[in-house]
């Protein structure tokens, strides 16, 4: 059991650094190709479907429903995987859209971030914050997955009363910062 143990904290130590580290490589990839649909509201929307999930499985999890609770928590890591192909297929085929970008040529002007204020840094601070978190989330997850596959259920307790209320935020954060930029696509 120890050796399993030890095996699966190596690969999310190696999975908690390395999609953080090819989806920022990707950000520098560009491929020439129109997808044939919009993919911010269906990842966005993905977000959102993530959410209500993650408290759906808390409140089975409270009713002690837990074959419920272990079947959403599977969807919710299976949306989260759709959401990070898609995430990244739009933004390797795609241009960055820039927050405030009013007229979209590209780039906020002075006044265009005259006309957004302090917007901007309401946007930044939860685009900031989502991402790092987002990546602070991937080795909680995984674990607290591994610890209930591990049937070790105290530790696998303790990580999700950390671990969900951050989903929770990355999940509702991501569908905030597509609604404040949605304007600018």
């Amino acid at each position: 059991m120890e050796k399993s143990k030890d095996s699966y904290s190596i690969w999310i130590k190696i999975v908690s650094v390395v999609i953080p580290i090819v989806v920022a490589l990707l950000f520098t990839v560009k491929i020439e190709y129109s997808l044939p649909i919009f993919l911010p509201p269906i990842y966005s929307s993905i977000n959102a479907l993530t959410a209500l999930l993650l408290v759906l499985a808390l409140i089975a999890i409270k009713n002690k429903k837990i074959k419920l609770h272990e079947n959403l928590m599977k969807i919710c890591i299976g949306l989260s995987l759709v959401f990070l192909i898609m995430y990244i297929a739009y933004h390797i085929t795609s241009t960055s859209t820039i927050f405030g970008d009013v007229n979209k040529d590209g780039i906020r002007d002075a006044s265009e971030k005259a006309e957004i204020g302090r917007e901007l840094y309401v946007y930044a601070f939860i685009l900031i914050s989502h991402i790092i978190l987002s990546i602070a989330l991937i080795p909680m997850v995984l674990t607290s997955y591994v610890r209930a596959i591990q049937k070790q259920f105290d530790p696998h307790k303790r990580i999700g009363k950390i671990t969900l209320p951050i989903w929770l935020y990355v999940t509702i954060t991501g569908v905030i910062v597509y609604i404040m930029i949605s304007p600018y696509y």
